[in-house]
């Protein structure tokens, strides 16, 4: 048996499962979060409205300049696709949507354009939404680490994106990094005489794909991303990090997962170097959890645990704290 299970908390597959407790409450979470991120679309929509009523008919919406970007979106038009459109265009996709949708709602076509405007947000939102699913699971584990530091008294630096040109650390306290963990970068922090960095969401050369969490020794040396990321020899652990809840969608997220992972230290042992390796994720359902569990038997994996056990996210993260490379 690993080594890794000398102090682990998993003792069996069992151990990793998502309840349907943790599920129900991740849902809650994923709809809190939606809500929240949806009024400034209910906001706007409110706004048009209140504009639109002042048109007479369709065509004198026309002529109302403040709910110009609302009809655009109305007529199905993204924000990103306005880049290819002339006024021209832009012109002709709002005067259609009028002609084959308003001027047939009749006396409510100021609803029917509200309707509209919040069908198209609403793909908007979705495509939000699944982008903040992994954001979410990053600053739960950016946060517990955080947090785990602060309690063992270990100083730590931040880049923070903003600063990501100039890599410039700086020192934050716990409760100002806590409350702008969405804006971390990498976090750098001394054990052992090792100096670790830590960040997320980068394309690694040796894989030409992106890795969700990196851990690098940057010992002896100063840290920026080109530089760290091309030192294959300075690799201590690479992980993948799945937050969706939903269990329609855990058998796919890990086989993606497993599949990244696999190719890590595959590209990493072809090279010669070896790397620990570590899956989180949200949503894990009983025969997944058998397969990572025998990685960690047989010492593929270096460590998993499931997102929703707090006590499992505190001991990964006192972990990746300790962590040295992988002999």
């Amino acid at each position: 048996m690993s080594s890794y299970f000398s102090n682990t908390i998993i003792k069996s597959p069992q151990d990793l499962i998502t309840t349907r407790e943790q599920t129900r409450a991740g849902f809650i979470e994923a709809a809190l979060e939606k809500n929240r991120k949806s009024k400034p679309f209910i906001e706007n929509a409110k706004t048009l409205k209140n504009y639109a009523s002042l048109a007479k008919t369709p065509i004198d919406l026309l002529h109302i300049p403040q709910i110009r970007k609302g009809l655009l979106t109305a007529s199905g038009l993204s924000d990103k696709s306005l880049h290819y459109f002339t006024d021209t265009d832009k012109e002709e996709a709002i005067k259609k949507m009028i002609e084959e949708f308003l001027i047939p709602a009749g006396d409510f076509f100021v609803d029917e354009l509200v309707y509209r405007y919040l069908l198209i947000s609403g793909d908007t939102l979705g495509g939000t939404m699944r982008n903040l699913v992994g954001s979410i699971a990053k600053m739960k584990v950016i946060r517990k680490l955080l947090s785990v530091m602060n309690l063992m008294q270990i100083d730590y630096l931040i880049i923070m994106k903003d600063d990501k040109k100039n890599f410039s650390w700086n020192r934050y306290d716990y409760e100002f990094a806590y409350e702008r963990v969405e804006e971390i970068y990498a976090i750098r922090w001394k054990y052992n005489n090792i100096v670790k960095v830590l960040f997320f969401d980068t394309t690694l050369p040796i894989v030409s794909k992106n890795v969700d969490i990196c851990l690098y020794d940057s010992t002896g040396c100063s840290f920026d991303t080109d530089f760290i990321r091309a030192r294959n020899d300075r690799a201590i652990m690479l992980g993948e990090l799945k937050g969706g809840i939903d269990p329609a969608g855990a058998d796919e997220h890990w086989k993606t997962g497993n599949s990244a992972l696999g190719r890590i230290r595959t590209a990493f042992g072809n090279k010669g170097y070896n790397v620990h390796t570590s899956f989180i994720a949200a949503a894990i359902e009983k025969e997944m959890a058998k397969e990572i569990y025998n990685q960690l038997v047989e010492g593929v994996l270096s460590n998993a645990i499931n997102l929703t056990y707090d006590n499992h996210l505190i001991h990964y993260c006192e972990w990746v704290i300790k962590l040295e490379k992988k002999k």
